[in-house]
């Protein structure tokens, strides 16, 4: 066998080896119990801790002959660096909590966090309690919901109820659990006046005391209802036999002729080149399915349709009128909504939307444009939009409405103007 020395790739003597062990032990355990104590100084320190008032303290880089303990030098020497970098960002760490709990603690923040919460209670100011509980807000009983974004819950109301405090204020005051006032007049003003959806109240509206139930399907679509189908006390007329009647009287009455459904209601759509069928055969057959008619009276248009198989969703106000319980008494879908309500359906969804003499030149031109926008978002690709008997001057067909319908996207599929352009008849189509 060779000599001890042979045993060995140094050139040092085996003496000088067993001195330089003993160092290289010694300063291991140096490191270690220095990284430690480290670790354990700054995981255990009070909230007074801050990193910059340590000096760090120089450890020389280390290197021996022995390849082994070589390796395990530089383990050392990079985990003193990551050790010194997580230092670094610990105390950047903390110096921002420290100004974080500063700001938190400070009147402004807390100030600043109530202002969206007491301004939104400022506007319910002088209101009773009951309408400030229709109008929230409330608070989720499971807390934060993540789908929501927040823990509570704000009810819908028009922005211009807060205009009208009086108004709003009026209408939310009832019996809990009572009967509603019959006030439906008063509540429509509040509607056109901008307070639309309205709050919620909570009372039973007036029920009619002798009640009978409807004329089935399909009888009911050409059938008058009985006078006892709804309350009178809000419109001037007291039976149906005066609405129909109403037609022969002098003066304005919004849709004057509408509840006479033997009239001029029964040849409506049937005849000429915007007859119903005419308009569904520009489509391929059964796939105008579902629609609205915005302003559709007494829902003579949805009854034809509904001839036909397709279903229509009326919108219309009660003018002086029961409009909506006839609509629901001819076996059709009335809504109670203004023409300034978004409409309640979702985008790219109906295959028509029809309406006649309510989207006119009355409505500002803001506003109309607006509305042409809605109609666009609810039609689904290739949908059909027949504005029917639009009203306007001669001189702002071509400078306003015509180019407004083309800044919306519509395509024009036909078109029909009559009595000097002062109103016209046109379906668009929207875009694919």
């Amino acid at each position: 066998m060779g000599s001890p020395q042979e045993n060995y790739s140094t050139p040092f003597k085996r003496s000088d080896h067993h001195h330089s062990q003993t160092k290289l032990n010694l300063k291991i355990l140096f490191l270690v119990v220095l990284t430690n104590f480290l670790t354990l100084y700054i995981f255990t320190s009070g909230s007074g801790f801050h990193l910059s008032r340590y000096i760090p303290i120089p450890i020389p880089n280390l290197s021996l002959p022995h390849s082994h303990y070589n390796n395990l030098l530089d383990e050392l020497n990079s985990t003193r660096n990551d050790l010194q970098n997580t230092r670094s960002q610990i105390s950047d760490l903390y110096q921002n909590l420290q100004s974080s709990n500063l700001l938190s603690q400070s009147p402004l923040l807390t100030n600043l966090s109530m202002i969206n919460q007491q301004n939104y209670h400022v506007l319910f100011s002088d209101l009773s309690n009951e309408a400030k509980l229709a109008m929230g807000p409330h608070r989720l009983p499971l807390g934060f919901s993540p789908r929501m974004g927040t823990d509570r819950v704000y009810p819908s109301i028009g922005g211009a109820c807060f205009k009208y405090k009086d108004e709003l204020a009026q209408y939310m005051s009832y019996d809990v659990g009572g009967e509603c006032p019959v006030d439906d007049v008063f509540a429509q003003k509040l509607m056109l006046k901008g307070c639309e959806p309205l709050p919620r109240r909570r009372c039973h509206p007036k029920s009619p005391p002798d009640y009978v139930e409807p004329t089935p399907l399909p009888e009911s679509l050409w059938s008058i209802p009985p006078d006892t189908s709804i309350i009178w006390e809000p419109y001037s007329c007291k039976s149906y036999d005066c609405l129909v009647k109403r037609r022969n009287l002098p003066g304005f009455y919004d849709c004057k002729d509408c509840f006479d459904l033997e009239g001029r209601e029964k040849k409506r759509w049937i005849l000429g080149n915007f007859g119903i069928d005419r308009v569904l055969a520009i489509k391929p057959p059964g796939t105008i399915r579902i629609g609205l008619d915005i302003g559709g009276g007494t829902g003579t248009f949805a009854a034809r349709m509904k001839e036909r198989d397709v279903t229509i969703i009326t919108t219309s106000m009660n003018l002086d009128g029961p409009f909506n319980s006839f609509i629901a008494s001819r076996g059709l879908i009335p809504i109670h909504v203004s023409v300034s309500q978004r409409l309640p359906f979702f985008e790219n969804t109906l295959d028509i939307v029809h309406s006649m003499h309510v989207l006119s030149h009355w409505i500002p031109e803001t506003m109309l444009e607006f509305a042409f926008y809605d109609i666009y978002r609810v039609l689904r690709p290739g949908g059909i939009f027949w504005l029917d008997h639009f009203f306007c001057l001669g001189s702002q067909l071509n400078q306003t409405y015509v180019p407004m319908l083309n800044r919306v996207g519509f395509k024009k599929l036909r078109w029909n103007e009559e009595v000097v352009a002062e109103e016209f008849m046109t379906k668009w189509e929207k875009k694919k």
